[in-house]
C-alpha cells in the first residue's frame, strides 16, 4: 500500500496571508500637483485596452457547468445528478465521461468507508447508458439543489425523507432499465437512452430551470487567458492527488500534455465503455474538508455542510492552492475562496469535487 503523506502547508499559508499588511500609514502624503501652463492641455492617461470579448460560435452558448461552448438549445435545460455505485463489483462504469461535474464522497462509515459518485450531467438527452445507479444519501440532497438538478437514484435510507419534502427537491427513484450483465441485481440498473425523457414526461417535472435555480454556480476564465495557479504565493506543485478513501484508493494523476487530471481507483484506470473506453479526466480538482455525522450502527451518515465553512484545495494545471469554503442553505452554491478572500475562477473544462471527512483530511497526499 502507498504510504500516506501529510501535507502541512495549509495553515501556515493561510496565517501568512492573514498577516499581510492592508492598513494605511498614519501620515498621508498629499498627491503631487502638476502645473499646467496656460494654453496647454493636460493629456489624459492612457486606458488599458479591454480584452476582446469572446465571440460565441453560431448556435452555441457557454455552459454554466464547464465554461465550454455547447448547443444553445440546452441553455435553459436543468441538469440531472445521477448516483453511481462505486463498489468494485459495479465496474466498469458506463457514461461517467459525459458528466460535467463529478462529486465523490464517503457513502457509509461501514464497508471500508466506501465512496459513491454523484455525476452532474447537463446534456442528459445524449445518454446511451449511465451507471449502474444506486441509492442516495442526505448529503446529496444538500448539493444537487445548488445546480437545480434532479437527483436520479434508486431509493435510500429513511434519513432522506425530510429532504424529499423540501419544495426545491426533485428526484426520480428507481424504475430505470435493467441490463443483464451477469452481476447481482443491485448492480444491473442503468439510465438508458430515453429513460430520462420518459420520466420527465410521466412525472410532469420541469426539464427547465425553475424558480429555485440560484444561478450559475461557478465563474470561469477564458480559454485564451486560463488560470495559472503558479502565480500565487501559496501555490505548490501538484501532479498527484492521492485521496484518503481507503476502500477504493482514488487517485488523480496530472497529464501535462493534455492539462488533465486522470482518475484511477482500485489500482486501475477508470475507463468508460460507453464512450470509447476513455479515461475519466478533469481540468479542475476541488477538495473540500467537512465533518461528518454518523446516524446509526449501520454506517449511515451525512456531511455537515449546511451553514458551515471549512478548508480545502483548488488544483489545476499541475498546481494547487489552499482555499476556504462556505455554504448557507440548501439552494445556496458552495463558494470557494483563495487566501485573499477572492472567489476562485475555474479553467474551462470538467470538474472533480472530492468531499473528504475531517477525520481523514490529514491523510490526503498532494505532491
Amino acid at each position: 500500500m502507498k504510504k500516506k503523506t501529510l501535507v502541512l502547508f495549509l495553515a501556515a499559508a493561510m496565517a501568512c496571508s492573514a498577516l499581510t499588511g492592508c492598513g494605511n500609514s498614519s501620515e498621508e502624503t498629499a498627491p503631487a500637483v502638476t502645473d499646467v501652463s496656460e494654453g496647454q492641455t493636460e493629456e489624459a492617461p492612457e486606458e488599458e485596452a479591454a480584452a476582446p470579448a469572446e465571440e460565441a460560435p453560431e448556435g452555441m452558448y457557454k455552459s454554466e457547468l464547464t465554461g465550454e461552448w455547447i448547443d444553445e438549445s440546452l441553455q435553459s435545460q436543468r441538469p440531472v445528478a445521477i448516483m453511481v455505485d462505486n463498489e468494485k463489483t459495479a465496474l466498469l462504469h458506463y457514461g461517467m465521461t459525459q458528466a460535467d461535474i463529478v462529486y465523490e464522497m464517503m457513502n457509509s462509515t461501514a464497508n471500508g468507508e466506501i465512496t459513491r459518485f454523484m455525476a452532474i450531467v447537463k446534456d442528459w438527452g445524449s445518454i446511451t447508458q449511465f451507471g449502474s445507479i444506486r441509492s442516495v444519501r442526505p448529503t446529496n440532497f444538500m448539493i444537487a439543489p445548488e445546480y437545480n438538478a434532479v437527483l436520479v437514484h434508486d431509493g435510500g435510507p429513511f434519513y432522506i425523507d425530510a429532504y424529499l419534502s423540501n419544495p426545491w427537491v426533485e428526484n426520480f427513484s428507481g424504475g430505470f432499465s435493467r441490463v443483464d450483465n451477469g452481476k447481482p441485481r443491485e448492480f444491473t440498473e442503468y439510465v438508458m437512452t430515453g429513460d430520462l425523457e420518459d420520466r420527465f414526461e410521466s412525472t410532469g417535472v420541469s426539464t427547465e430551470y425553475d424558480d429555485y435555480y440560484p444561478g450559475p454556480h461557478w465563474q470561469f476564465a477564458s480559454e485564451s487567458s486560463p488560470v495559472d495557479l503558479g502565480a500565487a504565493s501559496d501555490s505548490i506543485d501538484c501532479t498527484l492527488v492521492d485521496l484518503p478513501f481507503p476502500h477504493n484508493e482514488s487517485q488523480l494523476d496530472y497529464d501535462e500534455a493534455s492539462g488533465l487530471y486522470l482518475y484511477s481507483e482500485y489500482g486501475m484506470k477508470h475507463t468508460d465503455p460507453a464512450n470509447g473506453d476513455a479515461q475519466l479526466s478533469f481540468t479542475n480538482v476541488i477538495l473540500q474538508c467537512a465533518e461528518h455525522h454518523q446516524y446509526d450502527d449501520n454506517g449511515y451518515m451525512q456531511f455537515n455542510i449546511l451553514n458551515e465553512s471549512g478548508e480545502g484545495y483548488y488544483i489545476t494545471g499541475g498546481k494547487a492552492i489552499p482555499v476556504t469554503w462556505s455554504k448557507g442553505a440548501d439552494t445556496d452554491p458552495t463558494k470557494f475562496y483563495d487566501a485573499d478572500g477572492n472567489e476562485i475562477t475555474l479553467n474551462v473544462g470538467k470538474t472533480y469535487v472530492g468531499l473528504v471527512s475531517q477525520s481523514r483530511w490529514d491523510e490526503l497526499v498532494l505532491e
